[in-house]
């Protein structure tokens, strides 16, 4: 859980794969570490967007020159660019939900500062709303994956995921061994309703497209074996889960040392086991760790857990977002209370990405978590959980009040207003 990447040797100076049995003794082996419940890391992705011509997607080496313009972040971020151009910031571990919000917030501060002396503006909702598909990121990984995408059957979708969707991520601890498959569980049961709640992306290209968010439901687009969730039948043993879904899952690319793709449908287990040679070689413990980093699945256990099923939302509503997440799971008491209020909702993945808060049981479920987090909340973040329980409350989310107000301004109005303060005012 850390913002820090290592510098990395060769692949082929890493010992080389003998089975499928190996790679899962490491893949499961290092999945979660055991320990307490405490430190919170955030990321969170924004649209970036050329003030003066929002239909212009600036370019890499525009974006590139104004990232590296930007002052030193006081709460440690690191800034990244997405391949369609997003930005994230990437926050440090901290010790509670707390610390994390607001280490991100003055991040984001001094950001947005920077950005606008150069007439860009972020806009934090799951799905870009108005520019098509464009990838600007150079990278060869990227390369590979549209790629991948394309050969798969899923081309579009692919693109759309790389380059139009936007996320906020929080990661935690895994927590103690015994308590992995409870808390692994949890995280799942607690995605359709934190789907809703954080519903943002109801347009893509200029159009609504009927869902609340069309980020989750443009991830649904692409293939389970990548991007579905990583529970086996039982759940009982999170680290076997992840074992075996990485073994199953096709490998993206391959270096040979350039990423190539791999446009046929090959599982790591049978490269690993030699039945199906990449690259002209067997694979490394290199390649199964950079593998594991094509694997998209809504909880991904990386040491820690990386809950990736959020859309990215505004200022005034994330902070909220994330305390109650991380609260309903860190919170032995809130943890009950979760899973009381998520048992008929907890495999509504699609019905929470298409009516949200509409369906009365993610609603009732939604108020429930979102009202036990803010009986809890510090001063801190108290104006955003009652500013999040009034909303789901009233059964709405920021997808109704983006779509509010671009019905009533238009949406050049909806994203400048958005991009410039990102604050929904109550609406229109």
């Amino acid at each position: 859980m850390g913002t820090a990447t290592a510098v990395r040797r060769p692949h082929a100076e890493y010992p080389e794969l003998s089975s499928a049995y190996g790679a899962a003794l490491l893949a499961g082996g290092g999945c979660l570490r055991d320990g307490p419940v405490g430190r919170v890391g955030l990321e969170l992705e924004a649209h970036c967007f050329d003030l003066s011509d929002l239909a212009r997607r600036p370019g890499w080496d525009e974006l590139t020159a104004a990232v590296e313009a930007v002052p030193q972040l006081p709460g440690g971020s690191a800034i990244t660019m997405e391949p369609g151009g997003a930005i994230e910031l990437s926050g440090p571990p901290l010790d509670g939900a707390a610390a994390a919000i607001a280490a991100m917030q003055a991040d984001q501060t001094v950001l947005r500062e920077s950005l606008g002396r150069r007439g860009l503006g972020l806009l934090q909702v799951g799905v870009d709303p108005l520019r098509p598909q464009a990838r600007v990121n150079p990278g060869g990984r990227y390369q590979a994956m549209e790629a991948f995408f394309a050969a798969g059957g899923t081309g579009a979708a692919g693109a759309a995921m790389m380059t139009s969707t936007a996320s906020l991520q929080i990661n935690i601890d895994a927590g103690p061994r015994d308590g992995w498959a409870d808390r692994v569980r949890l995280a799942h049961a607690l995605g359709p309703t934190m789907i809703a709640v954080s519903a943002s992306s109801p347009m893509l290209g200029g159009e609504f497209t009927g869902w609340q968010s069309t980020r989750q439901r443009i991830w649904g687009q692409l293939d389970t074996a990548r991007c579905g969730p990583v529970l086996g039948a039982s759940g009982d043993d999170p680290a076997s889960d992840w074992a075996r879904y990485a073994l199953k899952a096709p490998v993206m690319l391959v270096h040979t040392p350039e990423a190539e793709p791999i446009t046929e449908w090959v599982p790591f287990a049978d490269w690993a086991d030699g039945r199906t040679l990449l690259g002209g070689r067997r694979p490394t413990e290199a390649d199964l760790d950079y593998h594991l980093t094509t694997l998209f699945p809504p909880v991904r256990p990386r040491r820690w857990l990386e809950i990736r099923y959020l859309d990215a939302v505004s200022d005034d509503l994330w902070p909220a977002v994330v305390f109650a997440l991380v609260t309903l799971l860190d919170d032995a008491r809130m943890s009950q209370i979760a899973w009381e209020a998520t048992e008929s909702v907890a495999t509504a993945w699609d019905q929470a990405a298409r009516v949200g808060l509409a369906d009365p049981r993610l609603r009732a479920s939604a108020v429930r978590c979102v009202q036990a987090a803010a009986d809890v909340a510090p001063a801190d973040v108290a104006d955003s959980m009652d500013r999040l329980l009034r909303q789901v409350t009233q059964g709405r989310s920021a997808a109704d009040d983006f779509a509010d107000r671009v019905v009533a301004h238009g949406i050049d109005s909806a994203i400048t207003g958005l991009a410039h303060d990102d604050r929904l005012k109550g609406g229109v």
